[in-house]
């Protein structure tokens, strides 16, 4: 059972950065694609950042350069590091699991509905 938990969201100004964690997760030693989705009001929920097994990741074109996806296996940790915060980030952020390995790459970004795993999401706002 993969427990998922998010913390770390808050208000920032434009520019500014958040970290996001996801832990603990109940790794049972299968292998899984982890995600961080997003969601603001009355938009879908999409996929923000992806890392694989192996770690390889994948990012949406809008926070490529900007967030970096990460894990910490000791830690059994997820994080997702946002640095330069735009205004349109502002959204529910959550952290996600499958073991459906190729949903790490699907393009141009694999969907919300993929993914089996959910934690209850924590909320970024950037004001400009």
């Amino acid at each position: 059972q993969v427990q998922l938990m998010e913390s770390g969201g808050g208000s920032v100004q434009a520019g500014g950065s958040l970290r996001l964690s996801c832990a603990p997760w109940g790794y049972t030693g299968g292998r899984y694609c982890m995600g961080w989705f997003r969601q603001a009001p009355g938009q879908e929920r999409e996929g923000v950042a992806t890392i694989d097994a192996d770690d390889s990741t994948k990012y949406v074109d809008s926070v490529k350069g900007r967030f970096t996806i990460s894990k910490d296996k000791v830690k059994n940790t997820l994080y997702l590091q946002m640095n330069s915060l735009k205004p349109e980030d502002t959204a529910m952020y959550y952290c996600s699991a499958t073991d459906v390995i190729p949903f790490c790459t699907m393009e141009p970004m694999t969907r919300w509905n993929h993914f089996d795993y959910w934690g209850q999401g924590t909320q970024v706002t950037v004001s400009s």
